[in-house]
């Protein structure tokens, strides 16, 4: 089976150990519990070049960014080639 690589946006709340994940920065910002959390605007997060080994942190969340590892089904391989 083909792999297919997905981006995974990890928040971890820091006073409640909540984690929440994300298919995007931007969908990111559209969770209203994360977005009043992360202090800061979108365009200014997307500047911090966030990965796996380096995290965006503030006093109140941990956002890190990773891949989601997934197989293509016999059925969607046909839409992938």
């Amino acid at each position: 089976m083909l792999k297919q690589d997905r981006t995974i946006i990890h928040v971890e709340v820091k006073e409640t150990h909540n984690h929440f994940y994300f298919g995007s920065a931007a969908a990111m910002y559209e969770d209203s519990r994360v977005k009043n959390l992360l202090g800061i605007a979108y365009q200014t997060f997307r500047t911090k070049r966030v990965s796996e080994n380096h995290p965006y942190e503030n006093e109140f969340v941990i956002v890190r960014k990773g891949s989601l590892n997934t197989i293509l089904h016999d059925k969607d391989i046909n839409n992938y080639l």
